[in-house]
């Protein structure tokens, strides 16, 4: 749902958090995200940040591992299920880009990111060994949980 404008986009809102658009400088080129939306996450109508969550439109080697999306909440904030609020208000922007799935990655003992991901009704796809070369490159963990979220009508 759209709420009012900032200076980088509309606010997304779903009446209990904002979604605000913020300008970030990109990451390792190398990694081919293609375009990036980037959010503050905020409890509704305030402008204290609680978290951020960014959303990945390309397709890539980097995609594979990262994921799409890519979300982090607060520690004094965790527990109230914003991240997987913060997922389904970037529902339409991933229809309107046309696609019809996408990636959401964790690390295997980050059972917080993982219940997200299944409150959101996304599937766990597999566990997967990251290659050295991408750990070292990317500051990546040896291992990711790959979830996948269909974009249902």
């Amino acid at each position: 749902m759209l709420g009012f404008f900032t200076s980088h986009g509309p606010v997304l809102t779903d009446g209990v958090i904002d979604l605000r658009p913020i300008f970030l400088p990109d990451p390792v080129q190398e990694v081919h995200f293609g375009v990036i939306k980037n959010f503050r996450i905020t409890l509704h109508n305030h402008r204290r940040e609680i978290g951020k969550i960014s959303l990945r439109l390309g397709e890539s080697v980097g995609i594979y591992y990262f994921g799409h999306i890519g979300y982090h909440i607060d520690p004094p904030w965790r527990g109230h299920h914003y991240a997987a609020r913060a997922c389904m208000l970037l529902k339409s922007d991933i229809r309107q880009d046309g696609k019809e799935s996408v990636v959401i990655s964790t690390d295997p003992d980050n059972e917080a990111s993982r219940r997200t991901c299944e409150r959101i009704g996304a599937i766990q796809e597999r566990t997967m060994r990251v290659p050295a070369v991408y750990q070292r490159e990317w500051q990546l963990s040896s291992e990711k949980v790959r979830y996948i979220w269909k974009m249902k009508p």
